[in-house]
């Protein structure tokens, strides 16, 4: 096993199966001490954090195959905080897809002469972001994706198709607690011609709210995983 990258909130190896571990560690992105999942440097840590988060993706992971939905999830092992994975190749330098069911945040900072925060976007509404702190993680289209060379239609297609099942799936497992799932955060990757999610299905990649108040990421773990 042999450690490739060192991320904020997981570190990845490769195994000798062919595969990737990663594994889950309790550094929290966040500033002055404060968690914060918008952050991008690791601010603080709280203990059995990270077993925690990997508790949520192993639940959401399972659900979605279950529904016969692929995704790059082999297995994994709780007690040592790591998640057995398949190799995938992310698109471009990195690319976030996120999935809306209502307006808010940076949505209605864009759009809100023509929306009210809080509004219902029926059937879901997918935009696509660019990992990039500096330039502010850009917008990009599907069409833009291609005219980039980053992805073909054909594999924007099934990536948005994939958000709109996984981000359902989730949405009535959080409907099933009595929780109102508004936005969520994925990235996908490609792995033998299909495009599949990968990462984490973490609370940190939520907007949830719970009787019109927003709930925060540490708590959303605590109802998820109980």
């Amino acid at each position: 096993m042999q450690k490739i990258y060192e991320g904020k909130t997981k570190d990845v190896y490769s195994l000798e199966n062919g595969n990737v571990m990663l594994k889950f560690k309790d550094d929290c992105t966040g500033k002055d001490g404060v968690f914060d999942p918008g952050e991008n440097t690791v601010g603080l840590t709280i203990e059995g954090i990270g077993r925690e988060n990997l508790k949520t993706s192993i639940h959401y992971f399972e659900l979605l195959k279950e529904a016969g939905i692929k995704t790059h999830y082999v297995g994994a092992n709780l007690d040592d905080a790591t998640m057995e994975v398949l190799p995938a190749t992310v698109f471009g330098h990195g690319l976030e897809v996120i999935c809306r069911l209502v307006a808010t945040g940076s949505f209605i900072r864009r759009y809100g002469e023509y929306i009210q925060d809080g509004t219902v976007l029926d059937g879901g509404y997918v935009e696509c972001t660019f990992k990039n702190d500096a330039l502010g993680d850009p917008l990009v289209t599907g069409e833009g994706l291609a005219a980039l060379g980053v992805m073909t239609p054909a594999m924007f297609e099934s990536m948005k198709e994939q958000t709109l099942k996984i981000t359902k799936i989730v949405a009535d497992d959080l409907k099933s607690i009595g929780l109102d799932l508004w936005d969520i955060k994925f990235e996908f990757g490609y792995n033998n011609g299909e495009v599949i999610l990968i990462d984490e299905i973490a609370s940190g990649n939520m907007r949830v709210y719970k009787d019109g108040k927003i709930v925060d990421p540490v708590e959303l773990t605590k109802l998820i995983n109980n």
